[in-house]
């Protein structure tokens, strides 16, 4: 069989974590090939990555399969310039790149997550493409204080930082189009962490900052925050593979369009539950200390640079008033097999990946 060479789906944010994951699940169910726009500071790594991906895939070549295109989502027609020829035939666009960071500046989240969704979008419109899929978060919540579901959106809240605004804003302008007409799906994930199976990540961050904490100390005694009045707050986490299994699924079915999905956990652990099965899983033994936010944050900033370094941003999800729902998410996926498996069913995992893997960091791909 002659192979397709024309691009049938764009993709942003490889080849990042969520996006090469996704990217390998589009090309085995046979929607390729597929573009990447790929920031050229990252090019070589693409490559290296693309080669991985398709010699995972039976009777799938590497350059026939994914084509990669150097440009940027923060510049206007992203960057693309006279490159964008020979994507006329692109049909669907997922759109993941992003700033995944608490502490992003005010500036870069506005430039990437916002500005550069509103360049996707109007990129997508001049492709006139079927569908448009986008990654957006859980935390466009911001502190909203109840249950949020995928009917909530603007609802006048505040916001813990600048990544959350601007993810929600982003999403804001995704919906705008939806409502105009525009063929697209939301996805919201919980907060990421590594693959359920295999523990791999490729950044450690958010959660990731709590079980540093907890390694930096004796194993004997480890202690962990808790706020009061915090005793409810939970800490939403999902692994990598439930959400790329997630939109793989529902992106390959039409009845998904115009809807907003969830990907959490419908049984989230409370945050001291979650730092308990982080110790188990690292075999610390915890206690844990009533503190004030106010001594939390400036112990932290004593604590910068040092072994027990948290970033200040993590502290506010320790007593998120938010708690999320996602019935549109759980009646879309009966009967395929996909759930969130309990995070103490693979705490251990992420605790080997990051013991044996020291150097990966916090910083995120931009």
């Amino acid at each position: 069989m002659v192979p397709v060479t024309e691009p049938a789906v764009f993709l942003t944010g490889f080849p990042g974590f969520l996006g090469s994951a996704l990217l390998e699940r589009v090309l085995a169910r046979g929607d390729g090939p597929v573009a990447c726009l790929v920031q050229p500071q990252y090019r070589e790594v693409a490559r290296q990555r693309a080669r991985e991906i398709t010699d995972g895939i039976d009777g799938v070549d590497a350059e026939a399969a994914i084509h990669l295109y150097e440009g940027d989502i923060t510049e206007p027609d992203l960057g693309l310039g006279d490159d964008r020829n020979g994507l006329e035939s692109v049909s669907e666009l997922y759109h993941l790149a992003a700033v995944y960071d608490l502490g992003v500046d005010r500036e870069l989240a506005e430039a990437v997550n916002v500005r550069g969704t509103e360049h996707v979008l109007e990129f997508a419109t001049r492709l006139d493409v079927d569908r448009l899929h986008y990654v957006s978060t859980c935390y466009v919540s911001g502190r909203y204080d109840g249950v949020f579901t995928e009917a909530h959106l603007q609802e006048g809240q505040s916001f813990n930082n600048h990544y959350e605004e601007t993810k929600y804003r982003a999403e804001v302008a995704v919906s705008e189009r939806m409502a105009e007409g525009m063929p697209a799906t939301v996805y919201r994930p919980a907060i990421v962490v590594g693959d359920s199976r295999t523990g791999e990540t490729d950044k450690f961050d958010g959660p990731y900052y709590l079980l540093n904490m907890v390694l930096a100390q004796p194993s004997w005694l480890t202690a962990a925050f808790r706020f009061p009045d915090s005793s409810d707050t939970e800490l939403n986490v999902v692994p990598r593979d439930f959400v790329v299994d997630a939109i793989a699924h529902l992106s390959a079915s039409e009845e998904t369009i115009g809807e907003v999905y969830q990907l959490c956990d419908p049984s989230p652990l409370p945050v001291s539950a979650f730092v308990d099965a982080l110790a188990d899983a690292a075999g610390h033994r915890t206690v844990t200390v009533p503190t004030a936010k106010p001594l939390a944050r400036a112990v932290t900033g004593l604590l910068e640079h040092t072994a027990l370094d948290l970033e200040p941003a993590t502290l506010d999800y320790l007593d998120h008033p938010t708690r999320y729902a996602c019935p549109a998410t759980n009646r879309a996926l009966a009967g395929s097999g996909l759930e969130v498996p309990p995070f103490e069913s693979y705490a251990d995992r992420l605790v080997d990946f990051v013991r044996q893997n020291p150097d990966v960091g916090d910083e995120p791909m931009v």
